[in-house]
């Protein structure tokens, strides 16, 4: 690969302490399962630390001094995602625990309150779990109807099929991916967007793994809900956002009651706090939000169009290594049409067997159905082994795991 990387890798993987380490002396760590987990710089780590060790206190109602601050560091937080994602406002922006918990307060605020047997829910056939089963909990809850957007061969959508839904059905909701998780398609969104409002519907996009990796303008896409995660994109676990529209927001009843998202209580009745708080009740992941904004100031300082444009270099290049191993297939489209994914079988190899003897060789990457069993089962395999890149990651180390393969090879078939 001749092309000049978009990013100063090295000089990156200086700022992650867990990237210096090795898995058993002599074996480094080669860390490609930033799917599931990204690793954290030590800024997100040290932000977190200063937290505890100078401003720990309770949030929102303490009238003194290190409340005070722990409220004036959580709620920048807040201010910097909403800049980081473009929203009109920081009254958009709920703070959840992840993705999935985003996904459920939508389906049972919104669409609890809102839809019946009437109406319908489009999704995909590549959606992970949490952009599936919070809407079968719905359709058994309120007679929603659920339907399919399927997936083609190449691993993309059949916006045939979508157009025709969106035409002849009572859709009011359309809940996608932006980028799968196993596949790493990245979706039409945006037109996807304007087609389901031309309808009639609203959408709600999971960006889980969109936010890290590409830059998201939640404005131009013209997103009606957005949801991720902290630790997917540098921040911590525990930590995660819903993005809507205000006046969504507004409309929609309180997801969870108790503390903080109370204006008044009596014991005939109470009344809501305003926005976000209203969705966002007890005492929140204090230092975890506050690790969220670090990783957001550090996502920034790189800049997520570079970000991506190195992803699809180093995606690129795996995609060709790969390509080299006999009795491997990759699922998904081409590199320019995917983020930094790379789900593969090897022929007779269980993935399972292949992702533990990776990890002799300090390899560490994802096997199973990633929280995507139909997607699997549409292509007709129990699993896949799973590798994904991100701004960390070096062309060596796509080597590194193919070295690795080929040493899975020989002992499988010794």
């Amino acid at each position: 690969m001749n092309a000049t990387p978009a990013l100063d890798v090295h000089r990156i993987r200086q700022d992650f302490p867990i990237l210096q380490r090795e898995v058993r002396p002599g074996v480094p760590l080669v860390y490609l399962d930033s799917t599931a987990t990204s690793q954290k710089p030590r800024q997100v780590i040290e932000a977190m630390s200063r937290y505890y060790e100078t401003t720990n206190a309770n949030v929102h109602r303490g009238i003194y001094a290190l409340s005070e601050q722990a409220t004036e560091a959580y709620e920048d937080a807040r201010k910097k995602v909403k800049a980081f994602i473009n929203a009109a406002s920081w009254r958009e922006i709920v703070f959840t625990r992840n993705t999935t918990e985003s996904i459920n307060l939508v389906a049972q605020s919104w669409g609890r309150s809102r839809l019946g047997p009437d109406d319908a829910v489009v999704i995909t056939e590549m959606e992970h779990h949490s952009n599936i089963v919070p809407w079968q909990l719905l359709r058994e809850q309120t007679g929603v109807r659920l339907l399919v957007v399927p997936v083609l061969d190449d691993g993309t959508l059949d916006m045939d099929v979508y157009d025709r839904l969106l035409r002849t059905e009572p859709v009011r909701l359309v809940a996608v991916t932006h980028m799968s998780n196993v596949l790493g398609t990245i979706n039409p969104l945006g037109e996807m967007v304007s087609k389901a409002h031309a309808a009639g519907a609203l959408v709600l996009a999971d960006a889980a793994q969109s936010m890290p990796h590409l830059p998201v303008d939640v404005q131009a896409l013209d997103v009606d809900f957005l949801a991720f995660s902290g630790h997917k994109m540098l921040g911590p676990t525990g930590i995660g956002v819903l993005y809507a529209r205000r006046s969504l927001l507004e409309a929609m009843p309180p997801y969870q009651g108790g503390g903080d998202m109370i204006r008044r209580v009596r014991l005939s009745g109470s009344e809501w706090n305003e926005l976000p708080y209203k969705f966002e009740a007890g005492t929140p992941a204090i230092a975890e939000g506050i690790g969220l904004g670090a990783a957001v100031d550090y996502l920034t300082i790189v800049g997520m169009d570079a970000i991506h444009a190195y992803e699809q270099q180093i995606t690129a290049y795996a995609l060709e290594r790969l390509a080299e191993v006999p009795g491997l297939r990759v699922y998904g489209p081409d590199a320019a049409r995917k983020g930094g994914v790379a789900a593969f079988t090897l022929d007779r190899l269980h993935p399972h067997d292949v992702a533990q003897m990776l990890d002799v060789e300090g390899v560490a990457v994802r096997a199973g159905h990633h929280c995507a069993m139909p997607l699997h089962e549409r292509f007709g395999i129990p699993a896949t082994t799973r590798a994904s890149f991100y701004l960390y990651n070096t062309f060596d180390e796509v080597d590194a795991l193919i070295r690795a393969l080929y040493r899975v090879m020989q002992v499988f078939t010794v």
